[in-house]
């Protein structure tokens, strides 16, 4: 099992950079695939980024590919979300999660841990 809590979170201009960070807790970091969802009220939690276990495999939805790099530390049991050229549209709350599967996924329900989320808010 491992426990996931996120900060980085804040107020930015558009075109502005922002880096979250995840810290896990327990054991066996390593051995999950990370993922970065985010949500807006009303609206189902969607992908952002994931990464494979080693950090060979990362994958980004459409909408912030080239502008957002997701990046682990396996032994610091930590993974980042670099956003960059930020547009009022990223706003929401920002969620980091762990899958037990080996190949990264855009799925919500393909993972097992949840983070509480931090908030991004891009102004226009």
């Amino acid at each position: 099992q491992v426990q996931l809590v996120e900060s980085g979170g804040g107020l930015v201009q558009a075109g502005g950079s922002l880096r979250l960070s995840c810290a896990a807790s327990g054991r066996a970091f390593s051995t999950y695939t990370m993922g970065w969802f985010r949500q807006t009220p009303g609206r189902e939690r969607e992908f952002v980024a994931a990464i494979s276990r080693t950090s060979v495999t990362t994958i980004y939805s459409e909408g912030v590919k080239g502008r957002f790099a997701i990046s682990r530390d396996n032994a610091q049991k930590k993974v980042y979300l670099r956003m960059n050229s930020l547009k009022p549209e990223d706003t929401g709350v920002y969620y980091c999660a762990a899958d037990t599967s080996p190949f990264p996924q855009q799925r919500n329900y393909d993972y097992d841990y949840w983070g509480q989320g931090t908030q991004v808010t891009v102004s226009s």
